[in-house]
């Protein structure tokens, strides 16, 4: 759901329950005026927060300007309401509706454990397998130029892999040589 959309569900949830008091609208208009973005211009903000007309009236007009003004006016009441009432913004009918869980019919838990249920040292036999497979074939092939570069390769590469696979290596590379 877009921002204008949950405000326009959640407005008679804020504006009929006596949820919000005068100190946390005022907060919440405050905000809009002062932090950048500025949403509400100064002369608007002196009008939503007039102490002549009652709550309920200021805080309905204030949700329709918001409304009026677009998405991100919306969205900027949605930030202030949570930094200044976390609690009424977790309440917020909108926000449980997006808290519901998938329907039933697709069950995510059980398919990411299908998928992650082998572990780290089963993809490392596997990539060793196919390291291992590659080097093989590209050693294997019967030009001498790259013999002799995968002899400097598995020369410098002890770090890489044990000596003993080294050398195993490399005599395999010399009784290839010789053919």
């Amino acid at each position: 759901q877009s921002y204008c959309q949950r405000l326009q569900h959640d407005m008679y949830f804020l504006t009929n329950t006596s949820r919000l008091n005068e100190q946390v609208v005022d907060k919440i208009i405050l905000q809009l005026n002062r932090v950048y973005p500025q949403i509400l211009t100064n002369e608007e903000a002196e009008k939503f927060r007039n102490p002549k007309a009652s709550l309920h009236t200021r805080l309905s007009d204030l949700l329709k300007h918001l409304q009026k003004k677009g998405e991100r006016h919306c969205q900027e009441f949605y930030r202030a309401l949570q930094i200044n009432a976390e609690q009424l913004f977790n309440d917020l009918p909108s926000r449980k509706i997006l808290k519901t869980p998938d329907p039933p019919g697709i069950d995510t838990g059980k398919e990411q454990c299908m998928l992650n249920d082998r572990g780290p040292v089963f993809f490392l036999a596997c990539f060793s397998v196919a390291a291992g497979l590659a080097l093989v074939w590209y050693c294997s092939n019967s030009d001498t130029k790259v013999i002799g570069r995968a002899r400097r390769i598995l020369g410098f590469s002890p770090i890489i892999i044990g000596r003993h696979v080294r050398n195993i290596c490399m005599l395999y590379l010399e009784d290839i040589s010789r053919d």
